[in-house]
């Protein structure tokens, strides 16, 4: 006799996913059971077909099936992608127009995670939806039927659809790292139709990830790339996390062009065609970025933090760039709207092909400002925002200049500082960036002052450089 209802471990129902240790929080019957309840959501909004991919973790395959399972009791039927990137599944939704899609990911996690990333309709299914489907769940509150599973290969459509955006220009020398992610999946069907000269690194899916970790926000994870960027003389490195929905580059001499960085590039491009648009970017960015969108003349907005967040505010005020420090960047002006890297990468190599100038030399270009790296600090989920608020109340006493959109991120005349909660981790996130090396000081003293009033000491951090 089937389960009649049941319970998640709390700690996985998360923000923007549902992710957890496979084994400890994260189990088969998990799996089984956002299938059937999310199949019940689909088929209660009228639907009935959703899409279905997995990454290349060990326990992907195992979890494809029992979420299949579940999907199919609903009476839902399931076109199953297979192996795939995140990003791959996304295209999926829209080219073989289902009612939703489940991603079985682990993201950049450790190879012991694994989790999923959901879209209802072609939105992302985030926040309430998570609690609801949990709750749901919890009570058995199930539609029954037979669903049928197909196998479809999206692959051909999906190579065919990013390369449609590809402009020809000089042939370019590029060295790609898919770090044994999902991305290997696709990056061949890609790359070998592009001109110029490509190097594949860690191309072969292995959810132990033997090469290196897939963040390509951590600059170690980076390391093998830099060194083949600079042996082989490439004009560029491309570097993905293990699903493929970030994106890291690195510039002809080695180095890292962070995700702030890379969306100025992408802005001037975008408001080439699109003058006047918002192009929104998280409350991490660099204060350059937002100078930048405006000096290209475009309306920069400033958003929270969390890609599902700003893919809903991308399409509700219909901007056609958005991107976060993280490197989730969501092209709406030709493209879906969805963070895909790989169609990131394809758009950089678009603006370096038909580029006078490097790279480098654009990096070079840009204002060169001096910021600590995010610091994150342990705090009890309890505190965290009950910290930020304090913090925000003693700045009102002092009439000081902020924006509120996410945490607090506070404009001095030497720079700003943010602190925000994270929305996933018992964690305080801040950053600090200055013209100068004496602005940080002051900057991280009055960071340090704000935590101390709350009973609350920054560890002390490493010194600064870009990022």
């Amino acid at each position: 006799m089937a389960k009649t209802t049941h319970q998640f471990d709390p700690t996985v129902l998360r923000e923007y996913d549902i992710r957890g240790v496979v084994g400890r929080t994260i189990h088969v019957a998990d799996a089984r059971a956002i299938g059937r309840t999310f199949g019940t959501l689909v088929r209660r909004k009228g639907g009935k077909r959703v899409a279905l991919g997995y990454d290349g973790r060990l326990s992907s395959p195992e979890l494809a099936a029992a979420c299949i399972e579940g999907l199919t009791s609903a009476g839902v039927d399931v076109a199953n992608i297979g192996l795939a990137a995140t990003p791959m599944l996304y295209f999926a939704v829209y080219n073989l127009d289902t009612d939703g899609g489940i991603q079985i990911t682990g993201s950049h996690n450790p190879p012991d995670y694994n989790g999923f990333k959901m879209m209802m309709g072609k939105r992302p299914f985030f926040g309430t939806d998570i609690q609801t489907l949990g709750a749901m769940s919890a009570r058995g509150d199930w539609e029954s039927g037979q669903g049928r599973t197909e196998s479809h290969n999206v692959l051909a459509d999906y190579a065919a659809r990013l390369l449609k955006d590809v402009k020809p220009g000089r042939n370019l020398k590029v060295a790609w790292d898919t770090g044994n992610g999902a991305v290997g999946v696709s990056i061949r069907a890609v790359v070998d139709k592009l001109p110029g000269e490509h190097i594949v690194l860690n191309e072969k899916v292995d959810g132990t990830f033997p090469a290196h970790h897939p963040d390509p926000t951590v600059p170690a994870n980076l390391e093998q790339l830099m060194a083949e960027v600079k042996r082989r003389g490439c004009d560029l490195g491309i570097a993905f996390d293990g699903d493929g929905d970030r994106i890291g580059a690195i510039d002809g001499k080695g180095r890292v062009l962070w995700g702030d960085q890379l969306m100025v590039l992408w802005a001037r491009d975008v408001l080439k065609q699109r003058p006047g648009a918002t192009i929104i970017a998280d409350v991490k960015a660099s204060e350059v970025l937002f100078d930048e969108i405006a000096r290209a003349g475009g309306k920069p907005l400033m958003f929270k933090t969390g890609h599902s967040l700003i893919k809903n505010k991308m399409a509700e005020i219909g901007a056609p760039l958005a991107g976060e420090m993280s490197g989730h960047v969501f092209f709406a002006d030709t493209f879906f709207g969805f963070d895909d890297a790989l169609y990131c990468a394809l758009r950089l190599l678009n603006i370096v092909a038909n580029a006078k100038q490097s790279l480098a030399d654009m990096r070079d270009g840009l204002p060169q400002p001096v910021n600590t790296p995010e610091l994150r600090f342990d705090c009890p989920d309890e505190r965290k925002f009950a910290v930020v608020d304090e913090v925000k109340g003693r700045l009102q006493k002092q009439s000081a200049q902020f924006s509120d959109i996410d945490g607090v991120r506070v404009s001095t005349k030497d720079g700003w500082w943010l602190l925000r909660a994270s929305n996933t981790q018992p964690v305080l996130v801040a950053r600090c960036e200055a013209a100068d090396q004496a602005g940080l000081e002051r900057l991280m003293a009055d960071l340090k002052g704000a935590l101390g009033a709350s009973g609350i000491t920054l560890p002390d951090e490493p010194s600064a450089g870009h990022h």
